[in-house]
């Protein structure tokens, strides 16, 4: 399971957090700084990472229940 955000502007990825990476992705020269930026707040990842306990772990069961 992985828990994705992204971030668009003007129908361009421009920025991607990825759990699966633990850290965010750049896409633009934009989103190159961005990413750094990000990257370089430990909150922000904490944050990022409990998230996806919270939306993806708690309802992988829910999935394969409706199948």
């Amino acid at each position: 399971i992985e828990f994705i955000r992204s971030y668009y502007y003007n129908k361009v990825e421009l920025v991607r957090f990825s759990s699966s990476l633990g850290k965010f992705v750049g896409f633009t020269q934009y989103g190159l700084k961005a990413a750094d930026q990000f990257n370089s707040d430990a909150a922000i990842l904490a944050a990022l990472k409990a998230q996806k306990e919270t939306y993806c772990l708690n309802n992988v069961g829910n999935d394969h229940r409706n199948i």
